[in-house]
């Protein structure tokens, strides 16, 4: 095997990583501008003005989901952990069967551009699009939060530089080319990049998966014996390598799991897809598509993250800048050298452009759809003025998250860990508003609001006081200790415990539900009819 990292801890030659990540660059700020040009409306801006077809969505949904958790941080995982880092995959693939039956269809037929479209509809305006604006921005800046960093990581490690002031600086500019595609393109440009960027991952994916299976003679078994052997024990084949050391890890996995199938049907960056698309047949057809080709995907970064294991090596891969997360770019470069390192790094690098850039325009819409527009103006706002506060704010939330992704790729934290904590979020905050608003007749502003505040704060303050932050070498802030949560994932408390909120901030309230409107929002969620309308009342 070839020396993969040289003295200056680059691999592959800098000059054509940085000719690859140009050219990207280059074509999605064409396809940007061309799309800037239908941008006439808060519609165009937010929802691409509805004209997405649902094969379109549906690999738009996958670019926006196959983020660099699901190819930095699995890879990595697998290559590491062996089965218990393919988990990530199975959570992340099944949740897409509880967005599919519950959620998409129901989601796309009653709101017009956010969640809290959904939510507020037959509650106390006001107080329940603000909570939600607030959820939308928590879980955007966690997801965030992993892009950046991940961004921050490979760009290091692919160009050569080196040290705190270097990293950062490329978090700085991976922000601003983020914060210009969503001030530019709004959803129409941001969609076509994300239909890009997944086509490019699935295509780089499949070639390292044949390359890897080539050079074992297409012969699984073969691939599982080469990752034994570079590991030196069968324990990668085995469960237990990382979450079956004691009873916390289990438990543990158990919480992760449950954060990781329920939070795709809250993630706000998702939910907005689905009112891109122009009736609730297309919305049904982009989630089947979005399945197809994620699972499809997912079976790829099985045979990577095990490649990488057995070719590359784990000690190789956790010490290389990046850590964890630099496992795919280390195969890349060990199967096909300078070349197909420099595509898969390109490929990874539009990975997270496309990615922070849907999360980015999320989050702005909703602070000026939900909070400007709806609350303060209460529906009086000026043409324009909407998507004018929308831009502003993608600035501001795009500085924010380059901060924390310095601070995320200072600890050297696993994407793909990261991103499960944005689960968590979603889990606890909207799933069960959401579910019960859609199902729920007597459900209630007072329920909504209990379940959203209680959910967001339970889980994140547990996240602030477990051993993600402080009290152990990985942690965020390794030199002090205020852990006193055991487990690293919040969701297995902060889930349950949200459910319980909304059902008795409900039953413990004298207000009585609108049953006129849970009358609307029924016809409206089966049928779609008045999904064109504003949701102003």
């Amino acid at each position: 095997m070839p020396d993969l990292l040289a003295a200056d801890a680059t691999i592959g030659n800098p000059a054509i990583n940085i000719s690859i990540f140009g050219a990207f660059v280059v074509v999605t700020l064409a396809i940007t501008f061309r799309a800037s040009r239908n941008n006439k409306s808060a519609a165009d801006y937010y929802a691409a003005g509805r004209t997405i077809t649902g094969q379109q969505n549906g690999l738009a949904i996958a670019g926006d989901y196959l983020s660099a958790a699901s190819f930095l941080g699995i890879a990595g995982a697998i290559a590491i952990y062996g089965y218990d880092g393919f988990l990530y995959s199975i959570g992340f693939l099944v949740a897409w069967l509880v967005a599919l039956l519950l959620v998409a269809e129901l989601m796309r037929n009653t709101a017009r551009f956010t969640m809290a479209d959904v939510l507020a509809f037959r509650m106390r305006q006001g107080p329940v699009r603000t909570a939600a604006a607030i959820s939308t921005l928590a879980v955007s800046l966690f997801y965030l939060l992993a892009q950046m960093a991940g961004a921050g990581g490979l760009v290091a490690l692919l160009l050569g530089v080196s040290g705190p002031v270097a990293e950062a600086l490329v978090v700085v500019v991976v922000g601003a080319l983020m914060i210009f595609y969503v001030l530019v393109g709004g959803m129409r440009g941001t969609t076509w990049v994300q239909i890009i960027k997944a086509s490019l991952l699935i295509a780089g994916a499949l070639v390292m998966t044949l390359w890897v299976l080539a050079d074992y003679g297409f012969n699984l078994s073969s691939l599982l014996g080469g990752a034994v052997t570079s590991a030196g024990s069968e324990s990668v084949l085995n469960p237990g390598a990382q979450y079956g050391i004691s009873d916390t890890t289990r438990l543990d996995f158990i919480s992760l799991a449950l954060a990781l199938v329920l939070g795709t049907a809250g993630l706000p960056h998702v939910l907005m897809r689905f009112y891109t698309v122009p009736t609730a047949k297309a919305a049904r057809t982009s989630v089947v598509w979005a399945i197809w080709l994620i699972g499809i995907f997912y079976l790829f970064s099985l045979i990577i993250g095990y490649g990488a294991g057995a070719m590359v090596g784990a000690e190789t891969i956790v010490a290389a800048p990046g850590g964890v997360n630099a496992a795919a770019p280390l195969l890349a470069f060990e199967l096909g050298g300078t070349v197909l390192l420099g595509i898969i790094a390109g490929v990874a690098f539009a990975t997270i452009l496309a990615v922070v850039a849907g999360l980015t325009i999320t989050a702005s819409a909703s602070f000026a759809h939900d909070v400007y527009a709806s609350v303060i103006k209460k529906g009086d706002v000026p043409p324009n003025g909407e998507v004018k506060v929308a831009r502003i704010t993608a600035v501001v939330i795009g500085a924010i998250s380059i901060g924390l992704g310095i601070l995320a790729l200072r600890a050297g934290l696993n994407i793909a860990f990261l991103v499960a904590l944005a689960f968590a979020v979603a889990a606890s905050a909207n799933l069960p508003t959401i579910l019960y608003t859609l199902f729920w007749k007597r459900f209630t502003t007072q329920g909504a609001l209990w379940s959203i505040y209680g959910g967001l704060i339970i889980c994140v303050g547990l996240i602030l006081f477990s051993p993600v932050v402080s009290g152990t070498e990985t942690s965020m802030f390794p030199g002090v200790d205020f852990a006193w949560f055991p487990l690293r994932n919040p969701g297995l408390v902060s889930i349950p415990a949200s459910f319980l909120l909304g059902y008795l901030g409900t039953v413990l309230t004298k207000e009585k539900p609108n049953e006129a409107k849970w009358a609307e929002l029924e016809v409206r969620a089966l049928t779609g009819i008045g999904a064109e309308k504003a949701v102003q009342h």
